[in-house]
Protein backbone atom coordinates (compact mmCIF):
# COMPACT_ATOMS: atom_id res chain seq x y z
CA UNK A 1 0.00 0.00 0.00
CA UNK A 2 2.72 2.38 0.81
CA UNK A 3 4.26 1.69 -3.08
CA UNK A 4 1.06 2.45 -4.07
CA UNK A 5 0.72 5.37 -2.66
CA UNK A 6 4.25 6.86 -3.43
CA UNK A 7 3.19 6.03 -6.73
CA UNK A 8 -0.28 7.33 -7.30
CA UNK A 9 1.29 10.50 -5.29
CA UNK A 10 4.10 10.97 -8.20
CA UNK A 11 1.56 10.62 -10.34
CA UNK A 12 -0.25 13.18 -9.17
CA UNK A 13 2.61 15.76 -8.74
CA UNK A 14 3.20 14.92 -12.28
CA UNK A 15 0.02 15.61 -13.69
CA UNK A 16 0.07 18.77 -11.58
CA UNK A 17 3.19 19.75 -12.86
CA UNK A 18 1.97 19.02 -16.24
CA UNK A 19 -1.49 21.14 -15.50
CA UNK A 20 0.64 23.72 -14.49
CA UNK A 21 3.21 24.05 -17.30
CA UNK A 22 0.39 23.77 -19.74
CA UNK A 23 -1.51 26.49 -17.86
CA UNK A 24 1.65 28.73 -18.11
CA UNK A 25 2.08 28.13 -21.85
CA UNK A 26 -1.43 28.59 -22.70
CA UNK A 27 -1.65 32.45 -20.90
CA UNK A 28 1.79 33.25 -21.36
CA UNK A 29 2.59 36.78 -23.70
CA UNK A 30 5.22 35.61 -26.32
CA UNK A 31 8.41 37.26 -26.54
CA UNK A 32 8.74 40.67 -28.70
CA UNK A 33 11.76 42.34 -30.48
CA UNK A 34 9.59 45.67 -29.04
CA UNK A 35 9.62 44.43 -25.65
CA UNK A 36 10.57 48.01 -23.56
CA UNK A 37 10.87 49.92 -26.76
CA UNK A 38 9.08 53.27 -26.26
CA UNK A 39 7.94 54.94 -29.60
CA UNK A 40 8.75 58.43 -29.72
CA UNK A 41 9.08 61.27 -32.00
CA UNK A 42 7.26 62.85 -34.87
CA UNK A 43 4.75 59.95 -36.02
CA UNK A 44 6.25 59.26 -39.75
CA UNK A 45 4.29 60.36 -42.98
CA UNK A 46 1.35 58.28 -43.75
CA UNK A 47 2.48 56.63 -46.93
CA UNK A 48 4.89 53.94 -45.78
CA UNK A 49 2.52 52.15 -43.17
CA UNK A 50 -0.47 52.88 -45.46
CA UNK A 51 1.38 50.70 -48.30
CA UNK A 52 2.39 48.36 -45.60
CA UNK A 53 -1.48 48.25 -44.83
CA UNK A 54 -2.54 47.80 -48.59
CA UNK A 55 0.23 45.05 -48.58
CA UNK A 56 -1.79 43.09 -45.93
CA UNK A 57 -4.81 43.87 -47.14
CA UNK A 58 -6.33 44.89 -43.94
CA UNK A 59 -9.00 46.87 -44.63
CA UNK A 60 -10.90 43.63 -46.47
CA UNK A 61 -11.95 41.91 -43.39
CA UNK A 62 -11.90 44.93 -41.15
CA UNK A 63 -14.19 46.70 -42.86
CA UNK A 64 -17.92 46.66 -43.88
CA UNK A 65 -19.03 48.29 -47.47
CA UNK A 66 -21.22 50.56 -45.05
CA UNK A 67 -18.66 50.92 -41.65
CA UNK A 68 -16.50 52.95 -41.08
CA UNK A 69 -12.33 52.09 -42.10
CA UNK A 70 -11.20 48.77 -39.69
CA UNK A 71 -13.64 49.50 -37.28
CA UNK A 72 -14.63 45.48 -37.66
CA UNK A 73 -17.52 43.55 -37.84
CA UNK A 74 -17.14 41.56 -41.05
CA UNK A 75 -18.69 38.22 -40.90
CA UNK A 76 -16.17 35.06 -41.38
CA UNK A 77 -17.55 31.88 -41.71
CA UNK A 78 -15.91 28.68 -40.69
CA UNK A 79 -16.91 24.93 -39.91
CA UNK A 80 -17.47 25.66 -36.13
CA UNK A 81 -19.11 29.35 -36.76
CA UNK A 82 -19.22 32.96 -37.39
CA UNK A 83 -16.04 35.58 -36.15
CA UNK A 84 -16.15 38.37 -36.43
CA UNK A 85 -13.82 40.77 -37.26
CA UNK A 86 -12.56 42.98 -34.91
CA UNK A 87 -12.06 46.98 -34.33
CA UNK A 88 -8.62 48.07 -35.14
CA UNK A 89 -9.32 51.72 -35.08
CA UNK A 90 -6.47 53.62 -32.47
CA UNK A 91 -9.86 53.84 -30.47
CA UNK A 92 -8.91 53.29 -26.89
CA UNK A 93 -11.87 51.65 -25.62
CA UNK A 94 -13.12 49.58 -28.49
CA UNK A 95 -10.24 49.75 -30.58
CA UNK A 96 -6.56 49.32 -30.19
CA UNK A 97 -6.02 52.29 -29.41
CA UNK A 98 -4.18 51.17 -26.06
CA UNK A 99 -1.89 48.92 -27.48
CA UNK A 100 2.20 49.55 -26.94
CA UNK A 101 4.33 48.65 -29.97
CA UNK A 102 4.87 44.90 -28.65
CA UNK A 103 1.34 44.44 -28.20
CA UNK A 104 0.78 45.02 -31.50
CA UNK A 105 3.59 43.18 -33.10
CA UNK A 106 2.43 40.09 -30.89
CA UNK A 107 -1.36 40.39 -32.03
CA UNK A 108 -0.45 40.60 -35.95
CA UNK A 109 2.60 38.44 -35.76
CA UNK A 110 1.62 35.87 -32.64
CA UNK A 111 -1.89 36.06 -32.77
CA UNK A 112 -2.58 36.92 -29.22
CA UNK A 113 -3.96 40.06 -28.14
CA UNK A 114 -3.01 42.59 -25.19
CA UNK A 115 -4.91 41.38 -22.52
CA UNK A 116 -3.00 37.79 -23.79
CA UNK A 117 -6.10 36.06 -25.59
CA UNK A 118 -5.54 33.96 -28.24
CA UNK A 119 -6.61 35.03 -32.13
CA UNK A 120 -8.38 32.27 -33.61
CA UNK A 121 -6.69 32.12 -37.25
CA UNK A 122 -8.95 33.82 -39.41
CA UNK A 123 -6.37 36.40 -38.55
CA UNK A 124 -3.60 35.24 -40.77
CA UNK A 125 -1.04 35.47 -38.54
CA UNK A 126 0.86 32.26 -39.04
CA UNK A 127 1.95 34.16 -42.88
CA UNK A 128 2.06 37.73 -40.80
CA UNK A 129 4.22 36.15 -38.98
CA UNK A 130 7.40 36.17 -41.22
CA UNK A 131 7.01 40.35 -41.69
CA UNK A 132 9.68 42.39 -41.26
CA UNK A 133 10.10 44.40 -38.08
CA UNK A 134 10.38 47.67 -40.33
CA UNK A 135 7.16 46.82 -42.00
CA UNK A 136 5.62 45.55 -38.17
CA UNK A 137 6.34 49.60 -36.99
CA UNK A 138 5.54 51.19 -40.38
CA UNK A 139 1.72 49.20 -40.17
CA UNK A 140 1.65 50.62 -36.01
CA UNK A 141 2.40 54.39 -36.83
CA UNK A 142 -0.52 53.88 -39.67
CA UNK A 143 -3.05 52.64 -37.41
CA UNK A 144 -1.80 54.38 -34.71
CA UNK A 145 -1.32 57.91 -36.38
CA UNK A 146 -2.90 57.95 -39.51
CA UNK A 147 -5.97 56.01 -39.09
CA UNK A 148 -9.42 57.65 -37.68
CA UNK A 149 -10.58 56.37 -34.61
CA UNK A 150 -14.21 54.63 -34.37
CA UNK A 151 -16.53 53.38 -31.46
CA UNK A 152 -17.38 50.10 -31.93
CA UNK A 153 -17.81 47.46 -29.98
CA UNK A 154 -16.97 43.75 -31.31
CA UNK A 155 -18.71 41.05 -31.56
CA UNK A 156 -18.68 37.85 -29.90
CA UNK A 157 -18.27 35.12 -32.28
CA UNK A 158 -21.00 32.43 -32.87
CA UNK A 159 -18.82 29.11 -31.88
CA UNK A 160 -20.37 27.59 -28.91
CA UNK A 161 -18.47 26.46 -25.56
CA UNK A 162 -16.61 24.62 -25.49
CA UNK A 163 -15.44 25.25 -28.85
CA UNK A 164 -14.96 28.69 -28.34
CA UNK A 165 -12.24 28.55 -25.81
CA UNK A 166 -9.09 30.55 -26.61
CA UNK A 167 -6.49 28.90 -24.72
CA UNK A 168 -5.70 25.87 -26.49
CA UNK A 169 -4.98 27.80 -29.50
CA UNK A 170 -1.24 28.57 -28.19
CA UNK A 171 -0.89 24.70 -28.33
CA UNK A 172 -2.26 24.92 -32.70
CA UNK A 173 -0.03 27.74 -33.33
CA UNK A 174 3.20 25.79 -31.64
CA UNK A 175 2.26 22.91 -33.94
CA UNK A 176 1.22 24.66 -37.19
CA UNK A 177 2.11 28.60 -37.23
CA UNK A 178 5.99 29.51 -37.76
CA UNK A 179 8.07 31.76 -35.93
CA UNK A 180 10.59 33.47 -36.83
CA UNK A 181 10.64 36.63 -39.89
CA UNK A 182 10.93 35.57 -43.94
CA UNK A 183 14.82 34.41 -44.40
CA UNK A 184 16.20 35.45 -47.95
CA UNK A 185 17.16 32.24 -49.82
CA UNK A 186 20.76 33.49 -50.90
CA UNK A 187 20.25 30.70 -54.02
CA UNK A 188 17.63 33.21 -55.63
CA UNK A 189 17.86 36.62 -56.62
CA UNK A 190 16.38 39.66 -55.31
CA UNK A 191 13.32 39.68 -57.29
CA UNK A 192 11.78 36.13 -56.32
CA UNK A 193 12.96 37.12 -52.68
CA UNK A 194 10.98 40.03 -52.41
CA UNK A 195 7.92 38.13 -54.33
CA UNK A 196 8.20 35.39 -52.09
CA UNK A 197 8.46 37.62 -49.07
CA UNK A 198 5.27 39.52 -50.36
CA UNK A 199 2.76 36.15 -51.24
CA UNK A 200 4.15 34.17 -47.98
CA UNK A 201 4.46 37.31 -45.75
CA UNK A 202 1.83 40.24 -45.97
CA UNK A 203 0.05 39.31 -48.89
CA UNK A 204 -1.23 35.90 -46.78
CA UNK A 205 -1.99 34.72 -50.30
CA UNK A 206 -1.83 30.64 -48.61
CA UNK A 207 -4.81 31.69 -46.11
CA UNK A 208 -6.90 31.34 -49.41
CA UNK A 209 -4.96 29.45 -52.05
CA UNK A 210 -3.66 26.64 -49.25
CA UNK A 211 -5.82 23.29 -48.42
CA UNK A 212 -6.32 22.75 -44.69
CA UNK A 213 -6.28 19.94 -42.42
CA UNK A 214 -7.94 18.39 -39.71
CA UNK A 215 -7.45 21.01 -37.35
CA UNK A 216 -7.93 23.94 -40.12
CA UNK A 217 -4.26 24.69 -40.62
CA UNK A 218 -2.79 25.55 -43.82
CA UNK A 219 -0.87 22.27 -44.84
CA UNK A 220 1.93 24.25 -46.03
CA UNK A 221 3.01 27.82 -45.25
CA UNK A 222 5.95 28.15 -47.72
CA UNK A 223 7.20 26.32 -50.97
CA UNK A 224 8.83 23.00 -49.70
CA UNK A 225 5.18 21.54 -49.96
CA UNK A 226 3.56 21.05 -53.58
CA UNK A 227 0.33 21.86 -51.83
CA UNK A 228 0.89 25.29 -51.09
CA UNK A 229 -1.25 27.41 -53.03
CA UNK A 230 -2.04 24.35 -54.71
CA UNK A 231 -5.97 25.49 -54.39
CA UNK A 232 -8.69 25.44 -51.71
CA UNK A 233 -12.23 25.97 -50.66
CA UNK A 234 -12.60 29.35 -49.51
CA UNK A 235 -16.66 30.42 -48.09
CA UNK A 236 -18.45 29.52 -50.95
CA UNK A 237 -15.76 29.48 -53.64
CA UNK A 238 -13.04 28.06 -55.05
CA UNK A 239 -9.64 29.43 -54.65
CA UNK A 240 -7.66 28.26 -57.91
CA UNK A 241 -3.92 27.15 -57.56
CA UNK A 242 -1.15 29.22 -58.12
CA UNK A 243 1.22 26.86 -59.11
CA UNK A 244 2.02 25.92 -62.79
CA UNK A 245 -0.85 23.70 -62.85
CA UNK A 246 -1.98 24.26 -66.54
CA UNK A 247 -5.43 23.72 -66.34
CA UNK A 248 -6.47 24.32 -62.33
CA UNK A 249 -3.54 26.86 -61.93
CA UNK A 250 -1.51 29.51 -63.47
CA UNK A 251 0.89 27.66 -65.97
CA UNK A 252 -0.73 28.72 -69.28
CA UNK A 253 -0.17 32.50 -67.43
CA UNK A 254 3.33 34.42 -68.72
CA UNK A 255 4.52 36.72 -66.01
CA UNK A 256 3.04 39.50 -67.98
CA UNK A 257 -0.79 37.75 -67.56
CA UNK A 258 0.22 38.13 -63.59
CA UNK A 259 0.63 41.24 -63.09
CA UNK A 260 -2.46 42.37 -65.58
CA UNK A 261 -4.57 40.48 -63.21
CA UNK A 262 -3.56 42.05 -59.81
CA UNK A 263 -2.57 46.04 -61.29
CA UNK A 264 -6.60 46.04 -63.78
CA UNK A 265 -7.97 43.14 -62.44
CA UNK A 266 -8.10 41.02 -65.72
CA UNK A 267 -6.20 39.58 -68.26
CA UNK A 268 -6.82 37.74 -71.34
CA UNK A 269 -7.48 34.42 -68.95
CA UNK A 270 -9.72 36.15 -66.97
CA UNK A 271 -11.67 38.30 -64.59
CA UNK A 272 -11.73 38.79 -60.28
CA UNK A 273 -14.45 37.64 -58.83
CA UNK A 274 -15.59 36.37 -55.06
CA UNK A 275 -12.65 36.96 -52.61
CA UNK A 276 -10.06 37.74 -54.98
CA UNK A 277 -12.01 40.84 -56.63
CA UNK A 278 -12.37 41.95 -52.39
CA UNK A 279 -8.17 41.95 -52.49
CA UNK A 280 -8.23 43.65 -55.52
CA UNK A 281 -10.28 46.05 -55.01
CA UNK A 282 -8.44 47.12 -52.28
CA UNK A 283 -4.78 46.15 -52.12
CA UNK A 284 -2.86 44.40 -55.18
CA UNK A 285 -3.85 47.55 -57.78
CA UNK A 286 -2.30 49.89 -55.17
CA UNK A 287 0.89 48.16 -54.89
CA UNK A 288 3.90 49.35 -56.72
CA UNK A 289 4.78 47.96 -60.60
CA UNK A 290 8.43 46.27 -59.13
CA UNK A 291 6.55 44.13 -56.61
CA UNK A 292 3.76 43.16 -58.52
CA UNK A 293 6.29 42.04 -60.89
CA UNK A 294 7.97 40.20 -57.99
CA UNK A 295 5.26 38.55 -57.16
CA UNK A 296 4.49 37.41 -60.84
CA UNK A 297 8.48 36.51 -60.68
CA UNK A 298 7.84 34.51 -57.49
CA UNK A 299 4.75 32.35 -58.28
CA UNK A 300 5.69 31.37 -61.78
CA UNK A 301 8.85 29.79 -60.00
CA UNK A 302 6.28 27.10 -58.00
CA UNK A 303 5.67 24.18 -60.13
CA UNK A 304 2.61 22.24 -61.09
CA UNK A 305 2.09 18.81 -60.42
CA UNK A 306 1.34 16.36 -63.51
CA UNK A 307 -0.38 14.01 -61.15
CA UNK A 308 -3.12 16.23 -59.62
CA UNK A 309 -3.23 18.64 -62.45
CA UNK A 310 -3.79 15.73 -65.26
CA UNK A 311 -2.84 16.74 -69.44
CA UNK A 312 -2.62 19.92 -70.54
CA UNK A 313 -5.98 21.60 -71.72
CA UNK A 314 -6.55 21.88 -75.09
CA UNK A 315 -9.20 23.51 -77.24
CA UNK A 316 -11.35 21.34 -78.89
CA UNK A 317 -13.88 23.30 -81.81
CA UNK A 318 -16.53 20.28 -81.78
CA UNK A 319 -18.82 22.31 -79.06
CA UNK A 320 -18.59 25.37 -81.22
CA UNK A 321 -19.59 23.89 -84.40
CA UNK A 322 -22.59 21.88 -82.69
CA UNK A 323 -23.65 24.93 -81.22
CA UNK A 324 -23.70 26.45 -84.49
CA UNK A 325 -25.21 23.83 -86.43
CA UNK A 326 -27.99 23.54 -84.09
CA UNK A 327 -27.64 20.18 -83.15
CA UNK A 328 -26.28 20.57 -79.34
CA UNK A 329 -29.64 21.95 -77.82
CA UNK A 330 -30.28 18.26 -77.45
CA UNK A 331 -27.68 18.09 -74.86
CA UNK A 332 -29.13 18.97 -71.67
CA UNK A 333 -27.89 22.89 -70.80
CA UNK A 334 -26.85 23.48 -74.40
CA UNK A 335 -30.32 25.46 -74.83
CA UNK A 336 -29.46 27.79 -71.75
CA UNK A 337 -26.16 28.20 -72.55
CA UNK A 338 -27.34 29.54 -75.97
CA UNK A 339 -29.98 32.11 -74.80
CA UNK A 340 -28.35 32.92 -71.00
CA UNK A 341 -24.88 32.76 -71.74
CA UNK A 342 -23.10 32.54 -75.83
CA UNK A 343 -24.11 36.45 -76.81
CA UNK A 344 -21.44 37.63 -74.00
CA UNK A 345 -19.17 34.53 -74.11
CA UNK A 346 -19.32 33.59 -77.28
CA UNK A 347 -20.52 29.85 -79.14
CA UNK A 348 -16.47 29.28 -79.30
CA UNK A 349 -16.37 29.66 -75.06
CA UNK A 350 -13.58 32.52 -75.91
CA UNK A 351 -15.56 35.94 -74.66
CA UNK A 352 -14.78 38.99 -75.25
CA UNK A 353 -11.18 39.66 -74.89
CA UNK A 354 -9.90 40.82 -71.15
CA UNK A 355 -13.51 42.43 -70.58
CA UNK A 356 -15.31 39.27 -70.97
CA UNK A 357 -13.48 36.49 -69.38
CA UNK A 358 -13.54 32.86 -71.15
CA UNK A 359 -14.93 29.52 -70.57
CA UNK A 360 -12.75 27.84 -72.67
CA UNK A 361 -10.19 26.13 -70.34
CA UNK A 362 -11.01 28.18 -67.33
CA UNK A 363 -9.53 26.71 -64.36
CA UNK A 364 -12.90 27.40 -62.04
CA UNK A 365 -14.32 25.09 -65.09
CA UNK A 366 -11.73 22.50 -65.35
CA UNK A 367 -11.34 21.84 -61.55
CA UNK A 368 -12.89 19.45 -59.67
CA UNK A 369 -14.14 21.67 -57.45
CA UNK A 370 -17.34 23.19 -58.90
CA UNK A 371 -17.94 25.64 -55.90
CA UNK A 372 -16.67 29.03 -57.96
CA UNK A 373 -18.65 27.76 -60.66
CA UNK A 374 -22.23 27.40 -58.80
CA UNK A 375 -21.50 30.33 -56.77
CA UNK A 376 -21.10 33.21 -59.80
CA UNK A 377 -24.01 31.27 -61.81
CA UNK A 378 -26.43 31.62 -58.57
CA UNK A 379 -25.47 35.13 -57.26
CA UNK A 380 -23.51 36.87 -60.00
CA UNK A 381 -20.20 39.01 -59.87
CA UNK A 382 -19.66 42.12 -57.76
CA UNK A 383 -17.74 44.98 -59.45
CA UNK A 384 -14.17 45.46 -59.80
CA UNK A 385 -12.95 49.00 -59.63
CA UNK A 386 -10.31 50.30 -60.87
CA UNK A 387 -8.53 53.09 -60.48
CA UNK A 388 -11.98 54.22 -59.18
CA UNK A 389 -13.79 53.35 -62.35
CA UNK A 390 -16.27 50.19 -61.88
CA UNK A 391 -15.64 47.75 -64.64
CA UNK A 392 -18.65 48.31 -67.14
CA UNK A 393 -19.36 44.37 -67.98
CA UNK A 394 -20.36 41.95 -64.79
CA UNK A 395 -21.93 38.41 -64.90
CA UNK A 396 -25.82 39.32 -63.50
CA UNK A 397 -26.95 37.28 -60.81
CA UNK A 398 -28.97 33.73 -62.55
CA UNK A 399 -30.73 32.33 -59.32
CA UNK A 400 -34.38 34.06 -59.59
CA UNK A 401 -34.31 33.14 -63.78
CA UNK A 402 -33.22 29.46 -64.02
CA UNK A 403 -34.15 26.29 -61.17
CA UNK A 404 -31.27 24.32 -59.15
CA UNK A 405 -31.83 21.59 -62.30
CA UNK A 406 -31.28 24.26 -65.15
CA UNK A 407 -28.01 25.84 -63.74
CA UNK A 408 -27.12 22.16 -62.97
CA UNK A 409 -27.19 21.53 -66.68
CA UNK A 410 -25.38 24.28 -67.82
CA UNK A 411 -22.31 23.99 -65.65
CA UNK A 412 -21.91 20.16 -66.20
CA UNK A 413 -22.38 21.54 -69.85
CA UNK A 414 -19.67 23.89 -70.19
CA UNK A 415 -17.58 22.17 -67.56
CA UNK A 416 -17.04 19.32 -70.30
CA UNK A 417 -17.38 21.74 -73.37
CA UNK A 418 -14.47 22.79 -75.86
CA UNK A 419 -11.76 20.56 -74.36
CA UNK A 420 -13.14 21.52 -70.43
CA UNK A 421 -12.93 18.37 -68.62
CA UNK A 422 -14.43 19.58 -65.23
CA UNK A 423 -16.95 17.08 -63.35
CA UNK A 424 -20.68 17.30 -63.13
CA UNK A 425 -22.71 19.71 -61.49
CA UNK A 426 -25.59 18.13 -59.65
CA UNK A 427 -28.87 20.23 -58.42
CA UNK A 428 -28.53 19.35 -55.06
CA UNK A 429 -24.89 20.93 -55.09
CA UNK A 430 -27.15 24.26 -56.64
CA UNK A 431 -29.57 23.89 -53.95
CA UNK A 432 -26.79 23.65 -51.07
CA UNK A 433 -25.42 26.90 -52.70
CA UNK A 434 -28.65 28.53 -52.88
CA UNK A 435 -29.24 28.33 -49.62
CA UNK A 436 -26.26 29.39 -48.32
CA UNK A 437 -25.44 32.43 -50.31
CA UNK A 438 -26.61 35.66 -51.27
CA UNK A 439 -26.71 37.52 -54.62
CA UNK A 440 -23.81 39.75 -54.69
CA UNK A 441 -24.09 43.32 -54.07
CA UNK A 442 -23.73 45.28 -57.43
CA UNK A 443 -22.24 48.46 -55.17
CA UNK A 444 -18.51 47.82 -54.25
CA UNK A 445 -17.06 50.70 -52.32
CA UNK A 446 -13.20 51.28 -52.27
CA UNK A 447 -12.61 51.90 -48.67
CA UNK A 448 -10.72 55.22 -47.77
CA UNK A 449 -7.69 53.69 -45.54
CA UNK A 450 -7.66 57.39 -43.50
Amino acid sequence: MKRLSAILGGVLVAALVIALLIAWYATRIPASPFDGVTVAGAPATPERGEYVARLADCVACHSTEHGAPFAGGLAMGSPLGTIFSTNITPDKDTGIGGYTLAQFDNAVRRGVAADGRRLYPAMPFPSYAKMSDEDIRSLYDYFMNHVRPARQENRPSTIPWPLNMRWPLAYWSLLFADSGTYRPDPQRDALWNRGAYLVQGPGHCGSCHTPRGVAFQEVALDGWSDRFLSGAPLDGWYAPSLRGDPNTGIGRWVEEDIVAFLRRGRNRHGVVFGSMMEAFNNSTQFMTDEDLRAIAHYLKSLPGNPARDGAPWRFDGATTLLLSTGTAPVQPGAATYLARCASCHGRDGQGRGEWIPPLAGASSLLSPESASAINITLNGAGRAVADGVPDSYRMPPLRAHLSDREIADVLTFVRSAWGNRGSAVTPEQVQTMREHTNPASGEVIILQMR
